[in-house]
């Protein structure tokens, strides 16, 4: 989930060139609609703030882009492949973590590698079409990342004999925590439906969502 919010953000400053405090009033308004999450609220808190240390610019723009990990994300994706489950966003999000903590080799290839080289006049964008592009693009990867972790238990369970109930993860998800999501209303009352539902995304509801 972060790492979905946070290639919407990098879409939103370097193509749509939009401010910080413009970014967060517009995820202040997602976080109204389906958006509506932890991660989305923290994100429309953080964008604006001021630095305190500097009294220059914002905290954001200061933050090394340098992420490290503490492992819970290679042994979800070691587990799905143990479970022969596809897990295609959160392994890419997992790739995407890599990438980021090899800071040296990403500065050296910049001196290297070369995108194509196009002016702002050059890219046609539709600011306002973008937006809503994004914004349904981010609840549809939200939507799948979930389905995955979904997934993920439901195999565990499967082979374990463990008899996860699904819908009430989904409640007790709702109770607080870092996936606290309206989504995941949705994702109980699609579980509650059909508890041996092979995957979130063949629900009627959520389908017709998608």
């Amino acid at each position: 989930d972060m790492q979905l919010i946070g290639e919407v953000y990098d879409i939103m400053r370097n193509i749509l060139k939009l401010s910080n405090d413009e970014m967060a009033d517009i995820f202040t308004e997602w976080n109204k609609t389906e958006l509506d999450c932890y991660l989305i609220e923290i994100t429309s808190k953080i964008l604006p703030k001021k630095d305190d240390l500097t009294g220059k610019g914002h905290v954001l723009d200061y933050v090394l882009d340098k992420t490290g990990m503490k492992g819970t994300g290679r042994w979800t994706i070691q587990e799905a492949a143990e479970r022969s489950v596809a897990a295609p966003t959160m392994a890419a999000s997992l790739d995407a973590r890599y990438i980021s903590a090899r800071k040296d080799e990403r500065v050296r290839a910049s001196t290297i590698l070369k995108g194509p080289e196009m002016t702002q006049a050059e890219i046609p964008v539709n600011k306002a079409q973008m937006l809503e592009d994004l914004k349904h693009a981010l609840y549809a990867s939200k939507v799948c990342s979930y389905a995955q972790g979904l997934g993920i238990i439901k195999g565990c369970s499967d082979d374990m004999k463990w008899d996860v109930n699904l819908s009430e993860c989904a409640r007790l998800w709702k109770g607080g925590c870092i996936i606290r999501a309206a989504l995941l209303q949705k994702i109980q009352d699609a579980m509650a439906r059909d508890s041996n539902l092979p995957n979130l995304i063949l629900d009627p509801v959520i389908a017709g969502e998608l």
